[in-house]
């Protein structure tokens, strides 16, 4: 019984920024766990490669080209989920961009692409799904794919550190909201996780060094999101609702 509260089987889910990196990895552990996922992003290409990878270990998954930014390209992408697979259950709010910008020298054309996918961006596929959960009147999970400097800061990165941590109070605020309709909203706070785009850094000897400092001395691995984002997207956590889980190794409660 308690590996059934784990499990999405039949379940709708929508999983963006799923063309690679994290969000392929939430696509599949979705899958794995028997949801029938949409996948969004802007990229059709990389979203049908990741599709066939679904596919190749049993899972069901349809790329649906959406651009986060656009309210109507959001509002159409969640309508194709639901008629491709049934009442929108879950959702993994994942899309994001990072640019390396100083306080004293960023400039509005680099902070606003931050602040539009990051925090708009994510408010609108959340702000869409929501509406679709309320609509079906069966609940749902959605969510948000902050950052451990949602609640920290990281010179040089301050546009991003804005977007997450405004993105954990919108998380709060739509629980708040949400709650009596049976729609939770929590949000997945990671903190650093060795990907293909940064893997070349960790092995320098800066990167090695900030990682030495993490409580755990180690990097998170991809594989690590799988059961957090499980546990959030499936009945597991049903009595849960407004809470930014950290998934950090240590990294919250200080660098040692």
């Amino acid at each position: 019984m308690t590996d059934a509260l784990f499990r999405l089987d039949g379940r709708a889910a929508l999983v963006t920024g799923a063309s690679r990196g994290l969000g392929r990895r939430f696509a599949m552990a979705l899958a794995g766990a028997g949801a029938h996922v949409a996948l969004a992003a802007r990229d059709l290409e990389r979203l049908e490669a990741v599709a066939a990878e679904i596919a190749a270990i049993g899972g069901e998954a349809t790329p649906i080209v959406m651009d986060v930014t656009d309210r109507a390209s959001v509002a159409a992408g969640v309508t194709e989920a639901e008629m491709l697979f049934g009442p929108l259950r879950a959702v993994i709010n994942n899309s994001g961009i990072a640019l390396t910008q100083r306080l004293l020298e960023v400039t509005e054309t680099e902070w606003d692409p931050v602040i539009d996918v990051n925090l708009t961006g994510a408010w609108l596929v959340a702000q869409a799904s929501a509406k679709a959960m309320v609509a079906h009147g069966q609940g749902g999970s959605i969510v948000n794919i902050s950052s451990i400097l949602g609640q920290r800061t990281n010179p040089g990165v301050i546009a991003y550190n804005a977007a997450k941590a405004g993105l954990d109070h919108v998380t709060r605020e739509m629980a708040a909201e949400l709650a009596r309709y049976g729609v939770r909203v929590n949000a997945l706070a990671p903190g650093y996780i060795e990907t293909d785009m940064n893997r070349s850094y960790w092995e320098t000897p800066p990167g090695k060094a900030l990682m030495g400092r993490v409580p755990m001395r180690r990097l998170g691995q991809e594989a690590d999101l799988d059961g957090p984002a499980i546990f959030l997207a499936s009945d597991a956590s049903a009595y849960m609702t407004g809470q930014i889980i950290g998934l950090d190794g240590g990294h919250a409660v200080g660098f040692i």
